[in-house]
């Protein structure tokens, strides 16, 4: 009994790795794409000069993306603890939170930072 399961679960597993196997060699591209082979996404040739100057501009609305992408999860778990804390502690904190979230809005808005068309 034991000998047959063992041969069964060997039988089982030869037979996997062979269909595995097959699948893998069917499924293969035998196109190259200069494109999807590359590891950018950004636009850039990955081939030319590292010292390709570029606009910092990307990296300002990278930047400020980031900032109000973590402003996001630091917000949640404010809806969270409304039951567990007095309703005055929470209503400071989480005006105090968007309040400076708003004025660093304002403030990159002043600056031009928003401004797709330039």
């Amino acid at each position: 009994m034991i000998l047959t399961m063992t041969l069964f679960s060997l039988l089982t597993i030869i037979v996997c790795y062979i269909v595995m196997t097959l699948a893998s060699a069917i499924s293969k591209k035998t196109i190259v794409d200069r494109e999807k082979n590359s590891p950018y996404e950004c636009g850039f040739d990955p081939k030319g000069s590292a010292r390709f100057p570029f606009s910092l501009r990307f990296f300002l609305i990278a930047v400020i993306f980031l900032i109000f992408d973590v402003e996001i999860t630091l917000l949640l778990p404010l809806a969270s603890i409304f039951n567990v804390t007095n309703l005055f502690s929470w209503l400071i904190t989480g005006t105090l939170f968007l309040l400076i979230l708003l004025i660093g809005l304002y403030y990159e808005w002043k600056q031009g930072a928003l401004d797709w068309s330039e």
